[in-house]
């Protein structure tokens, strides 16, 4: 299994990570969720490995933007899965599958060092 990083390209946080990863010698394959979408039964894999708390991203221009009563109703994961498959952008970035199949949310130098 190769290392696939799930995000969008123009995301700073996207952009250190693959600065990171390039930096370090590990060749990734890019998914950019504004071009290809997000793939359901990934999220569904990731919603198990992180929890859909972590993988939902409330600080975001795209959360704040969103319809109050839709961000009132998400409450649980099937709510909140519905949410990240209509607006990719409220996913927490990058969501990175790593070749022994584990997966992380977000950016975290010291942690992918230990990889």
């Amino acid at each position: 299994m190769s290392i696939t990083l799930y995000g969008i390209p123009n995301c700073d946080t996207v952009k250190k990570a693959r600065a990171w990863l390039d930096e370090n010698g590990v060749a990734v394959q890019f998914h950019d969720f504004k071009k290809a979408g997000v793939p359901a039964a990934r999220l569904d894999a990731w919603l198990k490995a992180a929890g859909w708390e972590r993988l939902l991203n409330r600080k975001g221009t795209t959360w704040r933007k969103l319809d109050e009563a839709l961000r009132e109703s998400t409450v649980d994961e099937a709510s909140a899965r519905r949410v990240m498959l209509d607006q990719p952008s409220v996913i927490k970035r990058p969501v990175v599958e790593w070749a022994d199949g584990r997966i992380t949310v977000g950016f975290d130098a010291a942690d992918w060092a230990t990889r």
